[in-house]
Order: C-alpha cells, then structure tokens, then sequence
C-alpha cells in the first residue's frame, strides 16, 4: 500500500479485529466533546463489534446520551423484518442502551426506495443543520464499512448509476447487485466521505479474493470510499492477501 492509500491494520482474528474497532470507536467518542455522529453498517461484519458495545464490558463507556446512531444502506424491507440492517443494530445493543431520539434507521415504509432515500436526506441535513456538506465540518465522527464479494460498500454496486452520484445525500437503489436480491436505499460517497474516519472492517477467508483486488487498487466502490479524514481498513490474517506484507 502506498501513502495516499487507506491506513492498513491487521489483527490476528475476527475477535482482536472486533476488539480494535471498539476502541476505535471509543477513540472517537472521547475526542468529540458534544453531540457524536456514528454512521453504522450492515451486513455480517459489524456483529461482533456490536455485540462488544452491548456487553456489559463496554456499554458503560459510552454516553449514549450524546452520540447518535445513523446507517450508511438499508434494505427496502420491513423494520420487523430479519433482513434490516438497522433493526440487527437495534436487538443487538441500541434498543437496550440508545435513547430512541438518537437512533435514525431509514425508513422503509415509504411508497418505494427513492421516496425513503429522500426522507433520510431531509433526516441528516436537519441533524448538521445544513443542505449542503461543508468539508470542514464533517456529518460524522466515524462511518463503519464493509466490502461484499463484488466489492460493493454500503449499497454502492459496481457499475451502478448510483455510485456516480455527488449531488443527492442519499439514494434508492432499484436492484442489489448480490443476495439478497431487494431494492435498497444508500448513502453517497460524498456523504459517507463527510466523516472525521471511515472505517473498514474485512475478516474471514473469504473476503480474502475481494481483499486482494482492493489492494491492487481496482476501480471498486470500496475502494472508491473514503474519509475527507483517515481511511483506515482494519482486517484480520485469514482474510489478508498473502502478497501482502502486514505493516509494522
């Protein structure tokens, strides 16, 4: 990895990898005196990690009265539904310890995902205060990511019109690109961009092939992703190319 690349972090396991993105989040937590934005993920890579922040280990160093809790993609699903993103976040820790004000999920009960991406945007401006990103003043203090088989992030496809996009805040997405199949809705790079630190969480065997196209820098949308601050991709040894040296 050259300079102008994300900052790479290699932990031996899944559960070091999960231990490290809690105190990265703590880290971000502690430096932000005021109201604290966290922008969540989906998928199966943030489990751990939400289960850590839920447990009695790590709950009590929160304060949960000032951070709020948005989401980068959901799917266009019930919020009962299993496949909800933000409804996993919420059994696994947030309903137990967020204050319901704080926890923006996306809604889905609208007409289609179009009508719902324009709802979280009008969402997220009243929440910064402002219909238009300042590069100064980031939306949030971290934005968690994942990296899918394809090299999607968020609900970022290859291909898709929807990765082009630097205008809206948030957008519907007719089609996924990889199972399940449902429409979605996503935030934008500029919008996840807009963040003191995003980070990438990749672990298992099998994100190993999706890994090693990233860090031969093919044009992805996980690669395409990154903070106006620090990048960072955290990523265990089973899913670590092994062309590529760890860091020291």
């Amino acid at each position: 990895m050259t300079a102008d690349q994300p900052k790479l972090i290699v932990e031996a396991d899944a559960e070091a990898l999960a231990r490290a993105a809690a105190e990265r989040v703590m880290a971000r937590i502690a430096a932000n005196p005021g109201q604290i934005a966290i922008c969540l993920t989906g998928g199966s890579s943030p489990k751990k990690l939400y289960e850590l922040l839920g447990s009695e280990a790590w709950r009590g160093r929160i304060p949960w009265d000032r951070v709020h809790w948005f989401i980068g993609d959901e799917r266009f699903v019930p919020a009962s539904d299993p496949l909800n993103n933000m409804a996993v976040a919420r059994a696994t820790f947030l309903d137990r310890n967020a204050p319901a004000e704080h926890i923006h999920p996306i809604p889905t009960a609208s007409e289609n995902p179009d009508c719902s991406a324009e709802a979280y945007a009008r969402e997220l401006q009243v929440f910064y205060g402002a219909d238009r990103l300042d590069p100064a003043r980031p939306l949030f203090d971290l934005v968690l990511m994942g990296a899918g088989p394809d090299g999607h992030t968020a609900s970022l496809f290859p291909g898709y019109p929807e990765l082009e996009e630097t205008r809206r805040w948030v957008v519907g997405v007719p089609k996924a690109n990889v199972s399940p199949f449902v429409p979605r809705v996503s935030l934008t790079l500029p919008t996840l961009a807009s963040c003191r630190e995003m980070l990438f969480q990749i672990a298992g065997q099998d994100k190993r092939p999706i890994l090693t196209r990233l860090c031969n820098g093919e044009n992805l949308p996980a690669v395409r992703a990154h903070s106006n601050g620090e990048t960072v991709w955290l990523v265990d040894k089973a899913a670590l190319p092994e062309d590529i040296r760890e860091p020291r």
